[in-house]
């Protein structure tokens, strides 16, 4: 019996001293690369958008068209969009749609079925893969969009898309993406500082829908400790360097880039996201700046408050009130 204690207890100390090494070694290597804070936070976001989007299935109208997993870069095994009409002759006014993720997770079936719901209302709806952070890095998903809205143009009678009015929308990080596309189509010069073209005549986009982004890299962490993690792990990412840079966290924030030429914009966050001084901070600068634009926010002491994402809980009634003011909005900006 003795002995058996014996080992158990050296067991013990063994085991002890081996998790203190994994720990040790997990917190080092959170200090060197942001891959292991990267997979976490994609295992967290990745559960929870596939929820969302499972509860958003009971909304999808039928009589659909879809065209999935159509390659616009035969290149990239992300290179993949999704295409969602109503069953009526096009062309139809097209919105095209980033996925969010905090830049490090996420596809486009996370939003495939509010992209049904959207096209339920008269659109044609495109949902855009592209590759995700840290494997790839900014400005690499950028560049990806643009590529997607060349492939569009090139298909776009086969596609039942209207090349001519198109409105670029997008989710947390994904609205971030774009923006600043938006910005590449509205500002030759600040495409060539990106080095990223688009080939889509100004005219041609419309407007922009902007839910809950990080649109500005300059600003404060979180307000929290989970929050900093998260916002440091998602910047850190996709930018590539713990220490930004200063050049590229103000090229890829969309504020200080805005100019007057920038088309109109319906942008929304819930009183209780923790991205919310980055929409204020937008809606400030497009109002500095003229930009046409129409805000949905909510009073600071709303209650429920309303989280990250909360457009995507059409069973709520501030999802339900998001999802017909956005659609009201592309209605009108591409009459």
């Amino acid at each position: 019996m003795r002995a058996t204690g014996l080992r158990a207890r050296a067991l013990a100390r063994t085991t002890a001293r081996g998790a203190a090494a994994a720990a040790g070694l997990l917190a080092v290597s959170t200090r060197v690369t942001p891959w292991p804070s990267a997979l976490a936070i994609r295992a967290i976001f990745d559960r929870g958008a596939a929820r969302a989007n499972t509860s958003l299935a009971r909304h999808v109208p039928s009589g659909l068209v879809e065209d999935v997993d159509e390659a616009y870069d035969i290149s990239s095994p992300d290179g993949r969009l999704d295409v969602f009409r109503p069953g009526r002759p096009g062309p139809l006014p097209t919105v095209v749609w980033v996925h969010g993720g905090a830049f490090v997770s996420g596809s486009k079936r996370d939003v495939a079925n509010y992209l049904r719901v959207l096209a339920g209302r008269g659109f044609a709806t495109v949902g855009v893969d592209y590759s995700i952070a840290p494997g790839s890095r900014y400005p690499t998903p950028v560049g990806q969009v643009a590529a997607a809205l060349a492939y569009l143009v090139d298909h776009a009678d086969r596609l039942g898309v209207d090349p001519t009015r198109i409105v670029l929308a997008g989710d947390s990080a994904g609205a971030q993406i774009a923006a600043q596309v938006a910005l590449l189509v509205t500002d030759e010069q600040y495409a060539h500082g990106v080095g990223v073209a688009v080939e889509l005549p100004p005219d041609a986009l419309r407007g922009v829908v902007l839910f809950c982004g990080a649109y500005d890299f300059t600003l404060a962490r979180g307000s929290t400790r989970l929050g900093s993690w998260l916002v440091d792990t998602a910047i850190w990412s996709y930018l590539g360097s713990q220490r930004h840079d200063e050049r590229v966290t103000l090229q890829g924030s969309i504020p200080p880039n805005l100019t007057p030429a920038f088309p109109p914009v319906f942008v929304s966050a819930g009183n209780g996201d923790p991205l919310l001084p980055h929409t204020l901070r937008l809606v400030e600068s497009l109002a500095e700046h003229g930009v046409g634009h129409e805000a949905l926010l909510f009073a600071d002491d709303r209650q429920p408050r309303l989280g990250h994402e909360f457009q995507f809980d059409l069973d709520t009634a501030a999802g339900r009130e998001a999802l017909d003011r956005s659609v009201a909005f592309i209605q009108r900006v591409t009459s």
